[in-house]
């Protein structure tokens, strides 16, 4: 069995949402500090036979480019050298709809946790077009 990891690149931390390439049902994994982010990814990928990356693309609302979007595409480019599909998808304020949908919780909540469950926004827009990288 294989799986798609999702990652929600910060400049801080990185987080990361997973789902079976067969049930595709995206569920937040962890998330992890930006410094050393591809060694760590490495462990993960092994450990989670992950075969496919799916990666939020930040952009401004008219579509255009911003600062994170280079920041993100320098990152996918330090990605390569994982030997794995890659694929993109607009971010669309994946991270105000997670903080969001955890303050409607009622629970406490970390940064951490809004970037896990952004990264399962990802994935899951992802997986509704179709998973095609």
């Amino acid at each position: 069995m294989s799986n798609i990891l999702a990652l929600d690149v910060g400049e801080k931390r990185i987080g990361l949402a997973i789902a079976s390439s067969i049930v595709m049902l995206p569920r937040p994994l962890t998330t992890i500090a930006y410094e050393g982010a591809i060694e760590k990814l490495k462990l993960i990928i092994e450990n989670e036979a992950i075969t496919e990356l799916v990666v939020g693309l930040p952009m401004n609302r008219n579509g255009d480019a911003t600062q994170q979007t280079k920041f993100t595409m320098d990152f996918i480019d330090k990605l390569k050298a994982l030997s794995l599909d890659i694929a993109t998808v607009d971010e669309a304020l994946s991270s105000k709809r997670a903080k969001q949908e955890l303050q409607e919780r009622g629970k406490p909540y970390e940064k951490g946790d809004i970037d896990a469950l952004a990264a399962t926004y990802i994935l899951d827009d992802y997986l509704k077009e179709g998973a095609t990288a």
